[in-house]
């Protein structure tokens, strides 16, 4: 088994991983202002966690429109680490985009055939939403079986982060049957290395601090400019004018 090339790993990291992140989260917070994103934010949390001054809802607001997609960018990046990882060992394949649902990645180890579905962590899904998965590995190993000369197919639900002590689920049509395999044992299912889920650390962290000055700049920008809007909309004698602010994000228009 091949083992991994770490210096082309941290520069794959690098410029696929952190460079794309921040470029994404810098044009998002370039594009952020108060009326392209209060309206689509619900204003009775903000009352509920007893915000009081601009200043604190400025960046309330700000905080809750850059996480809401920031989970699934890095995710998506991520998965794109995890193949590439995946294909130096194992020669593994990004699945075909729309010929396997719900698989992202494919690969041979130890004489068995594995597809993948990719996740960031455990809890991703309701029950609807992992049935749909499972009956799309069942149609996948279908598919598969007959031209993997006959070698065990195993599905699994890899997860990037957390954990499972039960991986194994069993279901009454062993078709339906797949691995969900998280954190730690997830990377080294895929690279072979069981210290990979911390080593992976290291770069992610190096690359960060070097891009993140230049988000905080424009970060603190943001919400001086995001403040001052606020207070000349929304206030009245010094306080948050909470009345102001419902009607600004729900009041009907006239028709």
């Amino acid at each position: 088994m091949k083992k991994i090339d770490y210096n082309k790993l941290n520069s794959f990291i690098a410029l696929d991983i952190i460079r794309p992140f921040y470029k994404i989260r810098l044009d998002r917070l370039e594009s952020a202002n108060l009326s392209s994103i209060f309206a689509r934010k619900n204003p009775y949390l903000f009352k509920a966690k007893n915000i009081e001054t601009a200043g604190d809802l400025a960046k309330a607001i700000l905080d809750a429109f850059l996480s809401s997609q920031e989970e699934t960018i890095f995710g998506d990046l991520m998965e794109n680490l995890a193949i590439h990882i995946c294909r130096q060992i194992f020669n593994g394949k990004k699945a075909e985009e729309g010929k396997y649902k719900s698989i992202d990645l494919i690969f041979e180890r130890e004489n068995k055939f594995y597809i993948v579905g990719i996740k960031s962590g455990p809890n991703w899904g309701n029950s609807d939403q992992v049935n749909i998965m499972r009956r799309n590995f069942k149609l996948a190993k279908k598919e598969i079986r007959v031209g993997a000369d006959k070698k065990t197919i195993i599905a699994v639900n890899g997860c990037m982060y957390g954990r499972d002590n039960s991986p194994h689920k069993v279901s009454k049509d062993p078709a339906l049957s797949y691995y969900k395999i998280c954190g730690q044992k997830f990377w080294e299912l895929i690279s072979g290395d069981n210290e990979l889920y911390k080593k992976i650390v290291q770069p992610l962290d190096k690359e960060a601090k070097k891009r993140d000055e230049t988000f905080k700049d424009l970060y603190i920008k943001k919400i001086n400019e995001m403040t001052e809007d606020i207070v000349e909309l929304f206030y009245s004698k010094s306080n948050l004018d909470w009345d102001k602010i419902i009607e600004y994000v729900s009041k009907a228009k006239n028709v």
